[in-house]
């Protein structure tokens, strides 16, 4: 309970400065917010948290060098089940969140370095090195470019498997290179063509939903 906690708050500061609340907490672990209250107050008591009642929801040190173990744990173990055992991207998530608490860190490093220490998961996280610290990915989301900019994806949520899937089938995974063809914020959508592989440029049509789950770099 402790490790999924303070995963859950520590990913929700990764890629956005708004933090998590209760009730999001609540939804991600599929138990009440009230459950979720009575349990940040257990890890208050304990240490983990530097978090008032109604405030922001932050880690302390102790909870930020737990919750940075168990990141790692996690990735390491999706990069493990995609590369050597052929797991599909939206597959992994689920897996990795039984392993994580199972696994040693003599096997963890083992499978790290197996894998040549790799620096991102296959959804563009970046993977914390063993001595906890992170290397930052500097990246936009996708609907916040402008019609003509183009980008590389550079991560993608993990939050919804079918998203994952249907982005797959777009060959919109990390990497890929793409163009905004046009944006209609009026209508949520925008229409964004690949351009890195040199075959005819299929336009897709994306709606914010799917384009808000993308981080992109440009230059």
């Amino acid at each position: 309970m402790t490790e999924d906690y303070l995963k859950i708050i520590w990913k929700s500061h990764e890629w956005s400065d708004d933090g998590i609340t209760t009730n999001e907490i609540a939804a991600i672990l599929g138990v009440t917010a009230s459950s979720v209250s009575g349990n940040l107050s257990k890890l208050l008591r304990e240490g983990y948290l530097d978090y008032e009642p109604y405030g922001p929801i932050k880690l302390s040190d102790k909870g930020e060098a737990l919750a940075v173990q168990m990141v790692r744990r996690h990735r390491i173990i999706e990069t493990y089940l995609v590369e050597h055992h052929g797991y599909s991207w939206d597959e992994v998530h689920d897996e990795a969140e039984v392993l994580e608490h199972a696994v040693s860190d003599r096997l963890l490093q083992l499978l790290d370095d197996e894998l040549g220490n790799p620096v991102q998961d296959p959804h563009g996280d970046p993977i914390p090195n063993r001595d906890g610290t992170v290397t930052r990915i500097e990246g936009r989301r996708l609907h916040e470019l402008n019609t003509g900019d183009e980008a590389s994806i550079v991560r993608v949520s993990d939050h919804d498997a079918e998203l994952l899937r249907y982005l797959a089938g777009l060959d919109l995974t990390v990497g890929a290179a793409l163009r905004v063809a046009a944006k209609r914020d009026f209508a949520g959508s925008m229409t964004i063509v690949r351009t890195s592989d040199g075959s005819a440029e299929v336009p897709v049509e994306l709606a914010t939903l799917a384009a808000n789950a993308i981080w992109v770099t440009q230059g």
